[in-house]
């Protein structure tokens, strides 16, 4: 914990005195966190007993004082004996321990929102293995045999088996399987009581299967050991789901167990399995590519329920925000972030080139800077953050972004930014001209320089007007871009207006001009103000 380190070689430096952080592993035991004077009293402390609760000691004869931390994680800080009063030395545990409880807080909540981004980025992956193959193959056995195979491969099982169900004669039929042929594995009757597939499809929810559990004859072939057993369901345009199958899985290749994470993982995916089937049927029955218009708009709804509601940062800022992806998904994002001391972070985005590679890495970005945007006070800083957690993923895919991050302080009256070669951002006055809002880096991926920041005045009848290059780039009939100026004719014209009605104006604009043009990139446009205090 270097920034804990820090804190506490200044507070030792201004105030002479020793202090230690000492907090419980994974495993129970007390470690030291972080100390200043790293040989000092404080940092020599340790409990009587190894295992057991530290004892809370007043100080005398040089005795450290101890303290419990408040918070989730078990820690303590010590405070080593000086020359100050015990009045003093009481002053100074007081300031210290909100200040150690808020950072050893927000690391936690940092961690916990780590582990998700990576259990996330872990499904997308999945997700978008499971989209490209829906786009080659028109044979339900070859998708379902690459989802099983892909799916395997994640949780680390060796055997396993994708079945179907055959209305007409109500069984569940293999359509894939691992180190078994399908034709090995018999139809398994709904009603079928010994059969664990048949009771996870009838009773719709997923189940880790004890190895002390009898084999169904029909499962022998696909199962050893424990077995990972999922629904796949899929979501027609009624909004209710419809039971296609399960997804078995065994023999896992670390000779462990299945997790509840497994089975979160798959069950998170099975939907989309469901999906796959249900496309691949629809292929083999109406030979057409409207075997993909139902995943993409599902994709698109995934996508649309990835980008925060604006009313998020209500009260403290009027939000209004919209996205048209060229197509059913696209690369430009936009967030909000609720920041600490009555601050409104907001972000926008635009991923090079469109469509799913664009919005894989749209969702990653905005994983990552959900988690970076809440850690650092410095728009630089978190696009720094930003760009180092997506370093590997802009390298291979060869794509960059823009994207534009600022922070309102209405206390302070500054508007905080970094611009990573974003152009259309723009400050509108209550008069003037708008206020274009430079560069201070290139866009991330293209270079390794970081972000700098840069501060503007802010005042209560300010708007920040934000939006993509898909906007401007907007063409009618005969090839004609719209560009940047009647945007901002409509802005200034318009200013005094709630940012709902100004959004709508500006995409009023620009469909004016495109008519029913199909257009080549994604349409992005936020807008925000804070109402005077």
């Amino acid at each position: 914990m270097p920034e804990l380190a820090e804190l506490l070689s200044a507070f030792h430096q201004a105030m002479r005195c020793e202090a230690a952080v000492w907090t419980t592993t994974d495993g129970g035991s007390i470690s030291l966190a972080a100390a200043a004077p790293p040989g000092g009293s404080a940092a020599a402390w340790h409990p009587v007993e190894a295992n057991g609760p530290p004892a809370t000691r007043p100080p005398g004869d040089g005795a450290p004082l101890v303290s419990p931390v408040p918070g989730l994680r078990r820690a303590w800080l010590v405070l080593g004996w000086s020359d100050a009063s015990d009045e003093l030395l009481q002053k100074y545990r007081s300031f210290l321990l909100p200040v150690v409880s808020h950072y050893l807080q927000s690391t936690l909540e940092v961690e916990h929102a780590a582990n998700e981004l990576a259990e996330r980025y872990e499904e997308i992956n999945l997700l978008y293995t499971i989209t490209e193959e829906l786009g080659r193959s028109l044979s339900l056995d070859e998708t379902a045999a690459t989802i099983l195979s892909e799916v395997s491969e994640t949780v680390g099982a060796q055997r396993g088996a994708i079945l179907v169900i055959d209305r007409a004669t109500a069984t569940l039929q293999a359509v894939a399987a691992l180190r078994v042929p399908v034709t090995a594995i018999p139809p398994i009757p709904l009603n079928d009581e010994s059969s664990i597939a048949a009771a996870i499809f009838r009773e719709q929810r997923p189940a880790i299967v004890d190895d002390t559990v009898p084999a169904s004859p029909a499962e022998s072939a696909f199962r050893r050991g424990t077995m990972l057993a999922v629904p796949i369901t899929w979501t027609g345009p009624d909004k209710i789901a419809e039971p296609l199958g399960v997804i078995m899985l065994s023999a896992r290749r670390s000779a462990q167990t299945f997790t509840a994470g497994d089975q979160k993982l798959v069950a998170a995916i099975a939907t989309q399995i469901g999906t796959a089937i249900q496309n691949a049927q629809l292929v083999r029955v109406q030979l057409s590519q409207q075997r993909l218009v139902r995943e993409m708009e599902l994709a698109h709804d995934l996508q649309m329920l990835l980008l925060p509601r604006t009313e998020v940062v209500a009260p403290d800022a009027q939000v209004a925000a919209r996205v048209v992806p060229a197509e059913s998904v696209g690369g430009d994002f936009y967030n909000l972030f609720r920041l600490p001391g009555n601050r409104t972070g907001v972000m926008i985005a635009d991923v090079s080139s469109h469509g799913y590679r664009a919005a894989l890495i749209m969702a990653l970005a905005m994983s990552a800077s959900a988690i970076h945007a809440q850690a650092m006070t410095d728009p630089g800083a978190t696009l720094a953050a930003l760009l180092a957690s997506l370093r590997e993923e802009l390298l291979t895919t060869e794509m960059f972004i823009s994207v534009f991050y600022g922070v309102v302080d209405t206390a302070s009256g500054t508007l905080q930014f970094a611009n990573c070669g974003h152009p259309h951002a723009f400050l509108l006055h209550p008069s003037g001209a708008p206020s274009r809002l430079e560069a201070t880096a290139p866009p991330l991926g293209l270079v390794e320089e970081p972000p700098g920041a840069a501060t503007r005045a802010w005042g209560a009848e300010d708007t920040l007007l934000l939006f993509t290059d898909g906007v401007t780039d907007a063409t009618d009939r005969l090839g004609a871009r719209y560009g940047e100026e009647p945007v901002l004719e409509i802005a200034s014209a318009h200013r005094h207006e709630d940012p709902q009605t100004l959004l709508a104006r500006i995409f009023a604009g620009v469909s004016e001009f495109a008519a029913d043009t199909v257009q080549r990139d994604d349409q992005t446009c936020v807008l925000l103000r804070t109402p005077r205090r």
